[in-house]
């Protein structure tokens, strides 16, 4: 099943609750919320504060809950995992070459009742996933180098995509493939292709009039894929 994350990174601060409410009701599945420290990226965002104020709009018009995916580019990762465990993620992903005991980390998610994952920028290896993949429930690969929205989809990321699902196969577990940056309605299909099943967009969701039209024209080019 094909799952469309927008990044509220790219969405009106003024109004951030409304926004979710609107792109929820436009189709999306998971709430993806960036959170970058000005250390382990040159950009700084939003913390667990904003987590906890936007948890309570996450959910359908008839209550059912929608997961708040957090995506830690943050160094050291443990006590922010804390916070945002408290404020109410569901989802907890982190960089591996960010904290230097990696599954304990996991493990420390895990505990606080979330689901924990590891991301990997463009050119970082995935040998971290021969020890540990047995202990995430999403892996995240960045198709940008992480820091700023609106970035150009990095082609060779393609690649990689298909080493990671074929990584994904092999464990025979429920593995969440989530692709991050550069997702747009003309690329989509080949991102799908190549294994992803889970989608972060940002500003070509946000950036648009109409938020329903958008995310409709992606599962349509997902509908390609199959």
């Amino acid at each position: 099943m094909h799952l469309i994350a927008p990044s509220i990174l790219s969405a009106d601060f003024a109004r951030l609750g409304e926004e979710v409410t609107d792109v929820i009701n436009a189709g999306a599945d998971w709430i993806h919320f960036d959170v970058m420290d000005n250390h382990y990226v040159p950009n700084l965002t939003i913390g667990p504060a904003i987590a906890e104020s936007i948890k309570p709009y996450c959910k359908h018009a008839d209550g059912s809950p929608i997961p708040l995916d957090v995506h830690l580019m943050v160094q050291p990762v443990d006590r922010l995992a804390l916070a945002f465990a408290a404020a109410g993620a569901d989802i907890i992903t982190f960089h591996p070459d960010a904290e230097t005991h990696v599954d304990r980390t996991l493990q420390l998610i895990r505990d606080q009742g979330c689901q924990c994952g590891l991301v990997f920028n463009p050119a970082t290896p995935l040998d971290v996933l021969d020890w540990v993949i047995d202990k995430v429930d999403v892996i995240l690969l960045m198709s940008v180098n992480p820091g700023f929205g609106g970035q150009t989809f990095i082609e060779p990321v393609l690649e990689k995509i298909k080493q990671v699902r074929n990584r994904i196969d092999a464990s025979g577990r429920a593995i969440r493939l989530e692709v991050d940056g550069g997702i747009k309605v003309d690329n989509i299909a080949s991102v799908a292709a190549a294994g992803a099943d889970t989608f972060v967009a940002g500003s070509a969701i946000f950036n648009q009039p109409d938020y329903s039209t958008v995310i409709a024209q992606m599962r349509s080019a997902l509908e390609t894929v199959g």
